[in-house]
């Protein structure tokens, strides 16, 4: 009767396995808020590209609707941190020179922001076939 308590005596878990089994559960752990924090600042650089991606598309839209577009280039910065370069040019001059009543204009927009100690860029380009004006 006496072994048979010492035998229900060693049921628990002795020092060291308990230090195991918590070194294992705080690298678990810290894997874990890695990848969390690794996804949240994901997150924070695509919402800086959507804003970005919006704010040239409006841009874009506003200079498609000239009807007197020509070739030019400017730049504008916005109140909240973000430079627009434009950038407008006829596109393949040597292959439409000979089309008598329309020019094809190429348009490159770039949106340009600091985020940290790094630039981010963003480029949108487009086409747009205008009347020639005689």
């Amino acid at each position: 009767m006496l072994k048979r308590r010492q035998r229900h005596a060693h049921n628990g878990f002795t020092l060291l396995e308990v230090l195991v089994a918590m070194a294992i559960l705080a690298i678990a752990v810290t894997v874990v808020f890695q990848l969390f924090s690794a996804n949240l600042r994901s997150i924070a650089a695509s919402e800086d590209y959507v804003k970005a991606a919006v704010r040239a598309e409006l841009k874009m839209r506003e200079i498609l609707s000239d009807d007197k577009l020509t070739e030019k280039s400017f730049s504008e910065a916005t109140d909240d941190g973000y430079r627009m370069d434009v950038s407008i040019t006829e596109a393949v001059k040597e292959r439409t020179e000979n089309l008598q009543q329309v020019r094809l204009l190429q348009i490159d927009l770039t949106v340009r922001w600091i985020k940290g100690p790094k630039e981010k860029a963003l480029t949108l380009r487009t086409m747009k076939v205008i009347k020639k004006e005689i």
